[in-house]
């Protein structure tokens, strides 16, 4: 073997030149930024994204000015939640432009650049770390009250990219429901902002008991309060739980907030809560 597939020291220099100028470019759209808030999970299936994007729709709904990154490159579900799936990311002055959503939330999804809705990211880590990078120097997000991070379950590649792109974030919501497995997994990635050094903003519960439109009886399907115990087990706050409800299903599917007046008013009331909880603790951090 000649070893001529190993790169020169031309292209070596080349792509750490490339990767200072991202850098640069993304410390700049940082300093653009007043809040960064990561969501993220230690297993998929917890409605992650459902916070995420209701969370960001609430403070659009509140008059700040709001992005909502879509870091899951491989199940990008924001687009969808926000009625922008059908939407392209356009370009201007080099830069990528959000998608527009409802309330002026600017949305960027890896889904807006698929040619369809069934077609599959297979990617390795290195090229999945070059787009979320891109994804924050090369879209213009201009002046932002806050940009929320939808992150893919888990702690791998794409959670590590984001939480070393934005070491000033305020810092991590951790979402799970109330079983054991999703808590144990829950536990990794509040210890994974941890060896980070991002703040753990508090844990929220999802999917966290069912109240029948029929008989007005609550069922606990996965159980109950194992978030908050959890919580309270690791010493982050709890943020509050979310129910079981079928409208939140119907109305992420048809990329209309919680917040819609559809939504049933205990829904609206607990999601409001919960988004209340969250900018006390960051006030508290930022104090």
């Amino acid at each position: 073997m000649s070893g001529s597939d190993e790169p020169t020291a031309g292209a070596q220099q080349q792509a750490h030149e490339r990767y200072e100028q991202q850098q640069k470019a993304i410390e700049q759209r940082a300093d653009e930024i007043e809040h960064i808030i990561l969501v993220m999970s230690g297993k998929g299936g917890v409605g992650k994204s459902t916070v995420a994007v209701n969370l960001a729709w609430a403070l659009a709904l509140g008059g700040e000015s709001v992005g909502l990154l879509d870091a899951d490159l491989h199940g990008p579900n924001t687009a969808l939640m926000t009625g922008t799936q059908n939407t392209r990311l356009g370009m201007r002055d080099n830069l990528m432009q959000p998608a527009i959503a409802a309330h002026g939330l600017k949305v960027v999804s890896m889904a807006m650049l698929l040619d369809d809705r069934d077609t599959p990211t297979i990617w390795r880590g290195p090229l999945r770390a070059n787009v979320l990078r891109q994804f924050i120097a090369e879209v213009d997000w201009g002046q932002l009250d806050y940009l929320i991070v939808d992150l893919p379950p888990g702690t791998g590649d794409e959670p590590l990219t984001i939480a070393q792109s934005f070491p000033g974030a305020d810092g991590v919501i951790i979402v799970t429901t109330p079983q054991q497995v999703s808590q144990d997994d829950c536990r990794k990635a509040i210890n994974f902002a941890r060896q980070l050094e991002l703040p753990v903003i508090g844990v929220i519960e999802n999917m966290s008991g069912f109240v029948c439109p029929h008989c007005g009886k609550e069922t606990a399907i996965f159980s109950q309060g194992g978030g908050e115990i959890m919580a309270s087990e690791m010493g982050v706050p709890y943020l509050g739980a979310l129910p079981l409800a079928p409208e939140i299903v119907s109305l992420c599917d048809s990329g209309r907030p919680l917040a819609d007046q559809q939504a049933p008013q205990a829904v609206r009331d607990t999601f409001a809560n919960v988004v209340g909880n969250i900018n006390n603790q960051i006030v508290r951090q930022k104090s």
